[in-house]
């Protein structure tokens, strides 16, 4: 509805009009902490404090207050120089003496010495464990090849399925090191060689293996079985 005339007027005019008509205007409480537009703090009863009134510093505290001390510590503590002799390991603390730092360095390098020394011992002793192993199989596969080499011995093992066994598993083992004594007219070498007859042999100026009785075998430089021989000395 258009009106004219003064503005203060026309709102007392409606505000009388609201009452007659049994209507009240709401009331709102604002209960915020900080006023919105002067950004003072208010007092807690609610009532809002009138900048200038309180005392510099009093009843009132700086949201800012800790940012800023942490700020003033955090400059405080890079400001503090620390000596290369006392930052040689982590948590050496800034009034560690250099002889205390010396001494933890020289603590890390004994303990880095010993985790080594233990490393390849572990390592050293996996390995001795594994050729063990290997050996022990090894050996407890030599009857059988003793008759392995007794059936070629009479020809059982010239041809056929068992013969093509009988290399399968020779080769088998050649891939874990396993090597045949065999040899003849080679000097005698005590420890690979166990002989069982001596024989006096013409033109022969050193003990020498003349004839194989039975293979020995050893694997790698391990002898598991020396090869019993007959032995032709000088006459």
């Amino acid at each position: 509805m258009p009106h004219h005339g003064n503005e203060e007027e026309h709102i007392s005019s409606a505000s009388q009009e609201q009452q007659g008509n049994g209507h009240q205007e709401p009331v709102i409480r604002d209960n915020r902490k900080v006023d919105p537009v002067t950004g003072a703090a208010r007092h807690p009863e609610g009532g809002q404090s009138v900048p200038g009134d309180a005392a510099p510093g009093a009843g009132s505290e700086d949201p800012d207050s800790d940012g800023d001390a942490l700020a003033q510590a955090e400059e405080i503590l890079n400001g503090i120089e620390v000596p290369a002799e006392e930052s040689v390991a982590q948590g050496v603390s800034a009034g560690a003496t250099s002889a205390e730092a010396a001494e933890l360095k020289n603590d890390l390098l004994r303990l880095q010495a010993e985790y080594v020394n233990y490393r390849k011992r572990v390592e050293r002793d996996r390995a001795v464990a594994g050729e063990m192993a290997v050996i022990g199989v090894l050996n407890s596969l030599l009857p059988v090849l003793d008759d392995v080499d007794a059936a070629r011995q009479h020809g059982d093992l010239a041809d056929g399925p068992f013969a093509a066994i009988a290399a399968k598993l020779e080769n088998a083992l050649k891939t874990y090191g396993l090597a045949r004594i065999d040899e003849t007219g080679v000097e005698f070498d005590p420890t690979i060689h166990e002989a069982l007859i001596q024989q006096p042999g013409e033109d022969i100026e050193v003990d020498t293996v003349s004839q194989v009785l039975r293979s020995g075998y050893k694997s790698g430089e391990r002898v598991l079985r020396a090869a019993q021989v007959i032995v032709a000395v000088p006459a």
